[in-house]
């Protein structure tokens, strides 16, 4: 961001806040964020030092992915449902100001980092502790439910989220146009083994280790919401237990961070509802069938040219092991 944005941006926070004294001491990059950036911000105002985060779009952006304006109008109603996240402050639908629209949020602390949060065990009072909590912040998130005319951009709810989601991921290999024989196989099994449809709720659809900030207290935050939709909330459950976001942790089947037992304790407490694990473990091998996908997307988008990154072409690199891991699930009784 250069100082001219910077400036702007100054100016509109300034008068979003409504504090003609306020000014920013720092703005820095944060890491991560292949597909949006997020920038720290240390804010100086009339009522003291803020920290917040601005988060805005990258280069080139997932078709998939839901708008800044969408993204914080789920904030919203996360934070009104008892969700942890991080509270939505501001948000600039006008691109003038540093060159895309952004909202702003309070930074909330502790670690995010997969490969880090997996190791420690002492996270969240222990690793029983933290999948409980994880689980109840499912259920509250899954508390959300159509109609809601604050989320309307989100649209009727499919009639069968589960089918709609093979439908999608097919329709994503056809206009990608490289052969992918595992991913269609994986695509058929589980349209054969597709469970029916329930009554459609809030979907995170990114709810996973990498985006829960965690601490010694617990989760301090759920991040990153741009692929919620309505469907089917065991597809939650599912991608968080997915075996590519263990980072390494395989014998903690929730996230890499605790025992699958322990998340399903947390939600049926928070829901009042028991969990049904034969739906969960089908949208498990569905987690790995659109990973798979979304990562072939994202090298494309080096490949192409479109956005040049390494980040992006070690993305690529997993496929392979993705498919791996769709054979022995769709071979799976």
């Amino acid at each position: 961001m250069d100082e001219a944005a910077l400036t702007r941006l100054r100016d509109w926070l300034a008068a979003a806040q409504g504090d003609p004294s306020l000014r920013s001491a720092n703005a820095r990059k944060l890491s991560g964020g292949a597909i949006q950036q997020n920038w720290a911000l240390d804010v100086e105002t009339i009522g003291g030092p803020q920290r917040w985060v601005l988060r805005t779009d990258s280069a080139a952006v997932l078709a998939v992915s839901l708008p800044r304006t969408a993204e914080y109008a789920l904030l919203r109603a996360a934070w009104a449902a008892g969700v942890t996240v991080p509270e939505p402050l501001y948000l600039c639908a006008d691109a003038r100001v540093i060159g895309a629209p952004f909202f702003v949020m309070r930074r909330v602390e502790g670690t995010a980092l997969g490969p880090r949060v997996v190791k420690d065990s002492a996270l969240g009072g222990g690793r029983e502790q933290l999948a409980q909590a994880l689980g109840r912040e499912l259920a509250c998130i899954h508390r959300i439910r159509p109609p809601r005319a604050d989320l309307g951009f989100l649209g009727d709810p499919p009639a069968d989220a589960g089918r709609a989601a093979i439908s999608t991921l097919r329709g994503r290999l056809d206009d990608a146009g490289t052969p992918r024989p595992v991913i269609e196989w994986g695509l058929r099994a589980a349209e054969r083994r597709a469970p029916p449809p329930v009554p459609p709720v809030l979907v995170h659809n990114d709810f996973r280790t990498g985006n829960l900030m965690l601490d010694a207290s617990g989760v301090t935050g759920v991040l990153d919401w741009e692929f919620a939709a309505w469907g089917d909330g065991h597809a939650d459950l599912g991608w968080l237990c997915a075996k590519c976001w263990r980072f390494g942790n395989v014998a903690q089947e929730a996230g890499g961070l605790g025992p699958r037992a322990a998340l399903y304790e947390g939600y049926a407490a928070e829901s009042g509802a028991p969990v049904e694990d034969a739906r969960v473990r089908w949208w498990e091998l569905m987690a790995h069938l659109r990973w798979a996908v979304i990562a072939a997307d994202q090298a494309q988008r080096h490949l192409s040219g479109e956005e040049r990154s390494l980040e992006l072409a070690l993305t690529g690199h997993i496929v392979p092991e993705l498919e791996w891991e769709i054979l022995a699930m769709a071979d799976a009784p």
